[in-house]
């Protein structure tokens, strides 16, 4: 009978020492979600404090273009209708700012393919000659940009997912620039990472064009 609970002893005193990694490995989650809700938090705050500046009114109404391409391989591509999920994400933030938007299908029947490639190689006639197309005040130029490299200790593909945006007048002249980044060791959809990457920060990213735009612009 001794022998039996001292049996039951020790299995007791192995289970308890096993559970103390289980327990820290629960708390050190718990930390780094902690840590990601401050960040989070910290970001919606600088987007509140961004989309502070009083100048809606200015912009209540006015006209903006969004096109969009993606650095891929050495090549830019700038097919519109591969990104109207990316288009409505900064869209429908644009209009919740007062802003009148266009669908990637009006601005693919009004501007040719050949002047939205021109203007993706920085080419400013190109970039007024669709504003005016479509009577646009505003553009606001997105690209895509994907590096991808091999992470030799996991053996897998590692992509680095770079949002880049330009906001520029009718005539062609820069008022801001936002971008947010990410990585991700999947790399097989790029246009979904990048997708959800625009879904995370648009906010933050639509903010800063924003005051940017209320200080350069919008106050003159």
């Amino acid at each position: 009978m001794n022998t039996f609970f001292r049996m039951l002893l020790a299995a007791a005193f192995v289970l308890s020492a096993g559970s103390t990694p289980a327990q820290g490995f629960r708390f050190s989650d718990d930390t780094e979600q902690q840590q990601k809700q401050e960040a989070e938090a910290q970001r919606q705050a600088h987007t509140r404090a961004l989309l502070s500046t009083p100048c809606m009114a200015k912009i209540k109404n006015q006209k903006i273009m969004v096109v969009m391409a993606e650095h891929r391989n050495g090549a830019l591509i700038a097919q519109q209708s591969a990104y109207t999920s990316h288009f409505e994400a900064i869209n429908k933030r644009l209009r919740a700012l007062g802003l009148r938007t266009f669908t990637p299908e009006e601005i693919r029947r009004q501007v040719a393919q050949a002047e939205i490639d021109a203007f993706f190689r920085n080419d400013p006639d190109a970039a007024i000659s669709a504003s005016r197309r479509l009577a646009a005040q505003y553009i606001l130029r997105g690209v895509i940009d994907t590096q991808i490299s091999r992470n030799a200790i996991v053996n897998v593909n590692q992509v680095a997912v770079r949002l880049d945006f330009t906001l520029t007048g009718s005539n062609g002249r820069m008022i801001s620039e936002a971008s947010a980044s990410n990585e991700s060791y999947s790399g097989r959809d790029v246009l979904g990472m990048a997708l959800t990457l625009l879904n995370e920060r648009a906010d933050e990213v639509v903010a800063q064009l924003y005051s940017d735009y209320c200080r350069r612009a919008g106050t003159k």
